[in-house]
């Protein structure tokens, strides 16, 4: 790990060099307009079509326009990609789409509408050998033939608490991931059969959430579990494609329990079920038959704080197609890891190990007994590279170089070259092209463009500071204000979102005329991550076990006390701004951390972990019953006597994830209080919101930045 710890008296070094360099001014910043040749677009990468060619996306000369090209990696040499080198797939392409809640299939040029009826088709999926499509209507199951032009209705329990291959919300949010659209269905390979998870959520609590369109508005109710409720009830079922009884596998639905994205065996011959106890720290795959239901347990992990259920559909584990085995990923050293597993379960070996973090298999070479892989923490927490190992563990090699991010790795099908986009906090981003031992053969392109360099721009820097305790080194990236007097304090706002795993400092550069703006403007602009947020594994993020808020805060508190200390920041100007869980902290830091922050900007924010769903903050936190003092302590709410400094508080009235309820409850602990606030509402917001009302909201914050921070007018052109 690159560790140091910046010191103010070596920053300003750099300043006299920069003041030489003229500014951009605020009103071309304003409009989006950069001086000619101040930066140089990418090419953007396309795909590979085999393993010595591939496409990007360029501009051949500045004034020219961007076409898709295909590179000869060996040469060099661009030719025009076709329609079909884009296209890729081989004609007919088939594809299914809903239209006006129906569906429309298509095979090659034409198009037909195959089904005719009121209610709305969902999550229309082919069969791996495409000749069926699943789907969902009403809440049942469906498939339809595309040989013989029928469809056939799987499932016959449907209703508004009865949901057969479509998730319940708190699934759909938590464990599964919105990408999915509430799917909850699984085609065998074999395309002769489907697994779904059938819900009951009759016992689930409604959430009433109103909406205030027309005369008399009407309530969204949504069975959303908090904190302690009843989860729905869930089964795991076989059933044929053209229909007959479900099989249903050999787990107690009245269990509590939570299941997992599951994953088909290659062959289909059985399913892998992820199946954790409602506390969350107890994991088991099994292995069950879909012919029968039948179980038998695969593998299994206990943790003391919590394990993830994984939501990033399945790739907990991958089989391999030439090996009766599967790599299977876990944070279970306190550090996420490979491990190859036979197809029973038994381990074979580690395939990585260390204090490092990997991110994602990028590819596995079976021939050559390879597996390539992203990981961050192995010479840098906040950079990611790429590496290669092989499957015994043994010879693991960075392919990525230099001291920089490399945050877009593309590998070429066979791991034979890979294209990299790169930067760190200084230097602008670059792509260029390597073999597969690393070695680069040619850069594709350089951001900076040649007038970069005679402007000056924000001065920024990516900084380590050691924890209170001594026991971390918590990242950072700082803007400064340009021309920093050494003599004068200066505004701060941190900028965080502060949720466990979820961190938003990264050593890489980035370009944002606000910030540009602020600078000139004399603001300090901070990234703060604490030691729960990535950085430092899940050895690091246990921390938040059953005390969300502490630490997080903690940490914010000594690194916002650091540029206080050192003379940079004006101690009555300490401002902290985020949403969702980053509202949570921003509200948390004018209550509990009122000695250090001075003003926030907080959106769609927790305020009581019992006001948030079950499952993620039972698996941080347990159950209000068994953690009354964590709860006690995360909450705002506890801490409102501690209240001080200026609230900007907002939240999108239809908020299905974070209810608006949260707000409403701060907003009344605080007019008991006697306390003054500001707070806006946005109408049929949800979790977030665009358009108009996003214009607003951004609008909003501008002017409390430059209200209370900056102290003067938004100057003309900088509100949208």
């Amino acid at each position: 790990m690159n560790k140091y710890i910046l010191s103010f008296g070596l920053l300003l070094l750099a300043y006299p060099t920069l003041a030489q360099n003229k500014m951009i001014s605020k009103a071309d910043l304003m409009a989006n307009k950069l001086p000619e040749n101040f930066r140089n677009p990418l090419p953007q990468f396309m795909k590979w079509l085999d393993d010595d060619r591939v496409i990007l996306n360029q501009k051949i000369h500045p004034d020219s326009a961007a076409k898709n090209y295909v590179m000869d990696v060996k040469t060099g040499k661009l030719v025009v990609a076709t329609p079909d080198q884009m296209k890729g797939a081989a004609p007919p392409t088939k594809t299914v789409s809903v239209k006006k809640a129906d569906l429309f299939y298509k095979n090659g040029d034409t198009e037909k509408q195959i089904t005719f009826d009121a209610a709305e088709e969902k999550n229309p999926t082919f069969s791996p050998d495409s000749t069926y499509i699943a789907y969902t209507k009403s809440n049942d199951l469906y498939t339809y033939n595309l040989v013989t032009n029928k469809e056939t209705r799987l499932t016959f329990s449907g209703t508004s608490t009865s949901l057969n291959g479509y998730a319940s919300w708190v699934y759909w949010e938590e464990i599964f991931g919105r990408g999915t659209r509430y799917r909850a269905f699984w085609w065998n390979p074999n395309s002769k059969q489907l697994a779904y998870m059938h819900f009951d959520e009759s016992m689930v609590p409604m959430f009433p959430i109103y909406n205030s369109e027309g005369q008399h508005g009407f309530i969204e109710e949504t069975r959303y579990p908090k904190p302690g409720d009843k989860n729905p009830e869930v089964k795991v079922g076989f059933v044929g494609v053209d229909g007959g009884a479900t099989t249903w596998a050999d787990f107690n639905a009245k269990e509590d329990q939570y299941f997992g994205w599951p994953v088909w065996r290659n062959d289909g011959s059985s399913l892998l079920v992820q199946w954790i106890n409602r506390g969350q720290d107890h994991l088991k795959i099994f292995d069950v038959n879909p012919g029968t239901g039948a179980k038998k347990i695969m593998y299994e992990e206990q943790q003391k704080t919590w394990v993830d259920l994984e939501d990033r559909a399945g790739q907990r584990f991958t089989f391999l197609k030439n090996k009766a085995a599967f790599i299977l990923e876990s944070d279970k050293t306190g550090w996420n890891h490979l491990y190859l597993h036979n197809n029973d379960g038994s381990l074979i070996n580690p395939i990585t190990s260390g204090e490092f973090t990997v991110l994602n298999t990028e590819l596995i070479d079976e021939k050559n007994g390879l597996v390539y892989f992203t990981a961050r923490g192995k010479e840098n927490t906040a950079r990611t590279d790429l590496y290669s190992v092989k499957m015994n563990g043994s010879e693991m090699k960075r392919l990525t170089f230099g001291d920089y991010n490399h945050t877009q790795v593309r590998l070429s099908p066979n791991g034979k070259y890979f294209v990299t986009s790169y930067s760190n906090t200084t230097t602008p981003t670059k792509m260029t092209l390597l073999d597969g031992k690393g070695k680069i053969v040619r850069e594709l392109g350089d951001s900076k463009g040649s007038a970069m360099g005679d402007f000056q721009i924000a001065k920024t820097e990516f900084i380590r500071i050691k924890s209170a305790d001594g026991l971390f080194e918590l990242p950072a990236q700082v803007t400064w204000p340009a021309n920093m007097d050494p003599n004068k304090k200066y505004p701060m706002l941190v900028d965080i979102y502060g949720g466990p795993n979820a961190g938003n400092t990264w050593d890489s550069w980035s370009w944002n005329q606000t910030r540009e703006i602020y600078s000139q403007e004399g603001l300090i602009h901070v990234k703060f991550d604490h030691r729960a947020s990535g950085h430092f594994g899940k050895a690091g993020v246990n921390y938040m076990h059953r005390n969300l808020g502490y630490w997080e805060m903690q940490d914010y508190m000594h690194m916002a006390k650091w540029f206080i200390q050192n003379g940079q920041a004006d101690p009555s100007k300490i401002a902290i701004t985020g949403f969702s869980y980053g509202g949570y902290m921003s509200t948390y830091a004018l209550t509990y951390g009122s000695s250090v922050f001075t003003h926030a900007m907080a959106g769609g924010s927790v305020v009581d972990w019992k006001l948030y769903d079950s499952h993620y903050t039972e698996k941080f936190m347990d159950t209000p019953a068994e953690n009354p003092e964590g709860y006690k302590s995360g909450s705002v709410l506890t801490h409102i006597d501690k209240f001080n400094g200026v609230l900007q508080l907002v939240h999108g009235t239809m908020d299905d994830n974070v209810h608006m309820q949260n707000s409403i409850q701060l907003v009344s602990a605080l007019q008991d209080k006697g306390k003054d606030f500001e707070f806006m509402l946005y109408p049929g917001g949800r979790h977030g919101w665009g358009g108009a009302k996003g214009n607003h909201f951004n609008n909003l914050k501008t002017k409390f930045i430059y209200k209370h921070l900056l102290g003067k007018e938004v100057p003309k052109g900088m509100l949208r």
